[in-house]
């Protein structure tokens, strides 16, 4: 099994892709890329622990593969903000790709590199390609936020602009 670690803003939204394939055995929500020991929601939203909300997925390569994990990363996000994501703005709430290997920070960066040359987006893409930090998983009412709040999940799915912006970006690529 293998980890690879993605802050496409909030967490919630962010679990619910990666989570129904065969050969991902996790989806955790949490906190990473901070200095701040052990966050606390409250103090990550507060933008001044330097950590990012994020997911964290276990998976195993043989059966689905890291660029299918990029893949659906880019296709949840706005890869052209740099103040967060939607309705979320701080520095919590930014997108990044937290590699842990080579490997993985190669793809990443060829990822990105294949975004940017699509001409897709108007804007640069501004989502940060960074070394994997300590992970922290978040409180447990947020992990698998969708499936216990389903009513509130897409709520706030539709009502921060994130359905709306998938739907019109990536319609001819599902």
């Amino acid at each position: 099994m293998e980890k690879a670690t993605f802050a496409g803003g909030c967490f919630w939204c962010m679990v619910k892709p990666f989570d129904t394939f065969e050969g991902i055995e996790s989806v955790i929500s949490g906190y990473t890329g901070g200095h701040t020991l052990n966050p606390t929601y409250e103090q990550v939203c507060s933008n001044n622990t330097g950590h990012y909300e994020a997911v964290q997925i276990t998976y195993d390569p043989v059966i689905f593969s890291y660029d299918q994990l990029l893949e659906i990363f880019w296709m949840n996000i706005d890869p052209t903000d740099e103040n967060g994501q939607f309705f979320d703005k701080g520095s919590s709430y930014q997108t990044a790709i937290f590699y842990h290997s080579d490997e993985q920070r190669e793809k990443a960066e060829k990822s990105k590199a294949d975004l940017e040359e699509s001409k897709k987006f108007k804007l640069k893409v501004a989502t940060k390609i960074l070394p994997a930090k300590e992970f922290y998983a978040a409180e447990t009412y947020h992990q698998d936020y969708y499936k216990k709040n389903p009513a509130h999940y897409n709520r706030y799915y539709v009502g921060s602009g994130r359905a709306a912006y998938i739907e019109k970006t990536w319609r001819d690529s599902k």
